[in-house]
């Protein structure tokens, strides 16, 4: 009897191990697949918020109503209108602007890490949105510079974009900071 008990016991045992896989396997899938989706939102807004031709409307489709934006050269901008100022304002001091990967995009659940790169030059109206000083109107100068942003996601929307850019560069290009001599 003992010997039909340790066999059923191993029978359920392994039943039970091979559901448990099988659950873990079809919890992977659903995550690869929320990580693809996710990636393909951020890659869209790459393209079109940050990339050479900005589209307006995907702030709309992409962005959570009560989204964050944060960069180290700007102040904090919260919320879709708020954003669409910023890029509209970014794009006339710096009609040229664009930014592109220079990764692949990684993603784990709810984030996305980009890595990029972006330039411009200013040609446009006076800009006051760095947070350490204003450029007047049609300056000439150039900036170049690199950073990685992280992004969150819920239910298909970015709610946090939050990135670690190489402000200084950018800064000593524009002419806003000067190197020591």
């Amino acid at each position: 009897m003992s010997r039909i008990l340790d066999r059923r016991n191993a029978l359920k045992m392994g039943l039970l191990a091979t559901a448990g896989v099988g659950a873990l396997s079809r919890r992977a899938e659903a995550s690869t697949g929320l990580q693809s989706q996710n990636e393909a939102v951020v890659g869209r807004w790459f393209t079109e918020f940050w990339g050479k031709t900005y589209n307006p409307a995907v702030v709309d489709e992409l962005a959570a109503p009560d989204m964050l934006l944060k960069y180290s050269l700007h102040k904090p901008r919260h919320g879709r209108e708020d954003i669409k100022a910023f890029m509209h304002g970014f794009r006339a001091a710096f009609p040229d602007l664009n930014f592109w990967g220079t990764a692949p995009l990684l993603a784990d659940g709810d984030y996305v890490i980009g890595q990029w790169e972006g330039s411009g030059t200013h040609t446009g109206p006076a800009f006051s949105d760095f947070l350490v000083g204003s450029l007047p109107a049609n300056s000439g100068r150039k900036m170049h510079f690199t950073g990685v942003t992280i992004l969150k996601l819920k239910g298909g929307k970015i709610v946090q974009e939050i990135g670690l850019d190489d402000g200084v560069t950018a800064l000593t290009q524009l002419g806003l900071l000067v190197k020591p001599s």
